[in-house]
């Protein structure tokens, strides 16, 4: 699609979950903004992403609490009354932020090309991106960007953090200490491995490769449990993190860590915002659509084996969006697979 405006005044941004998904927004927004400094942005995002990245500068945030329903977007359509965007990015393919969308008035409103739209997103919609098959889900919002006539992508993200948290982590991870964050939960948890196994990886990392090692968490029951249940088989002294770090304060540390070991979940693309190299733990899910956008060579990538056991046929043949989420499939991945990332990332560093 050629641009519709030449430089667009005020753009609207609907994205409002999950973590990791807006995460991808962000350099969307670094590259627009570059494009066109002038213009005014405003994000409409969920209340807990707002948390993370309502301080973006050169943003304006409306936050949406997507469990209110109807009330929300009563609420929204009352904040935005008498505004009118040029540009509005529909980013989102769920039917309720296409219901979202309705209050948002704009001159274009962008969305999905007709294959991707799912949930009838195309409806909601009076222009599409092109058409690409098998993306990233961050080189899919890219596509909203090359459809406005932007394709000199800025791949950055300088999310403030702020100082309270930034010195809390420095007193958790001092300079130079080399340090394993271990995120062990994604909130599908079928995603997630075994406790022991964690244990194992965290034990060489202490024991073989001198690392500290954090176990970091959400305050949910399944969180504080598998917190507990690696301490219990682990022999080496960690630190049990879970519960105790908001969003920001979890990004700083995650900026000061050496590496990031975790299933698909939001601290994957948390750790990529701040340059820290994550080890992925990819079976359930296809790390080349949802993998941390820079560290898909450290990713451990049991997918395609996945596809071939519990679906039958090669991973090429399966739907791009295919979730493999099963019993079993995250014991697809081993210890020896695990270690052997975290030896050749510590070795690549000075």
């Amino acid at each position: 699609m050629p641009s519709p405006i030449s430089t667009p005044q005020n753009i609207c941004i609907l994205r409002l979950s999950a973590i990791g998904d807006t995460c991808h927004v962000v350099p969307v927004l670094r590259t627009l903004q570059q494009a066109w400094p002038e213009s005014h942005f405003t994000w409409v995002i969920g209340t807990l992403e707002s948390r993370l990245l309502g301080a973006l500068p050169g943003v304006e945030f409306i936050t949406v609490d997507k469990r209110a329903g109807r009330a929300a977007r009563q609420d929204l359509a009352r904040r935005l009354r008498g505004r009118q965007f040029d540009v509005l990015l529909h980013l989102q393919l769920a039917l309720r932020a296409s219901l979202i969308a309705r209050q948002i008035r704009a001159t274009v409103k962008l969305g999905f090309d007709r294959p991707r739209a799912r949930e009838l997103q195309w409806l909601f919609t009076n222009r599409r991106i092109a058409a690409h098959r098998r993306e990233h889900v961050m080189d899919s919002f890219f596509g909203f960007a090359a459809a406005l006539g932007v394709h000199e992508r800025v791949v950055r993200w300088d999310v403030p953090i702020p100082e309270a948290a930034a010195a809390r982590a420095a007193t958790l991870i001092p300079a130079g200490q080399r340090t394993l964050i271990i995120s062990p939960c994604s909130s599908h948890t079928l995603r997630n491995w075994s406790a022991q196994r964690y244990a194992a990886v965290a034990d060489y990392a202490v024991q073989v490769l001198g690392m500290q090692v954090l176990i970091c968490g959400g305050p949910g029951d399944a969180d504080r449990e598998m917190g507990a249940a690696i301490l219990h088989h682990a022999r080496a002294p960690l630190s049990n993190r879970v519960g105790m770090d908001d969003l920001p304060q979890l990004l700083a540390l995650l900026a000061r860590a050496t590496v990031l070991l975790s299933p698909d979940s939001g601290p994957v693309h948390m750790a990529t915002m701040v340059g820290t190299p994550v080890i992925g733990l990819y079976a359930a899910t296809n790390p080349a659509r949802t993998g941390p956008y820079c560290s898909r060579n450290w990713c451990v990538d049991a997918y395609a084996q996945a596809a071939q056991r519990f679906r039958g046929r090669p991973a090429a043949e399966l739907p791009w969006t295919t979730k493999i989420e099963v019993p079993g499939v995250m014991d697809l991945i081993a210890v020896p697979q695990v270690t052997l990332k975290l030896d050749a990332l510590i070795r690549s560093r000075p």
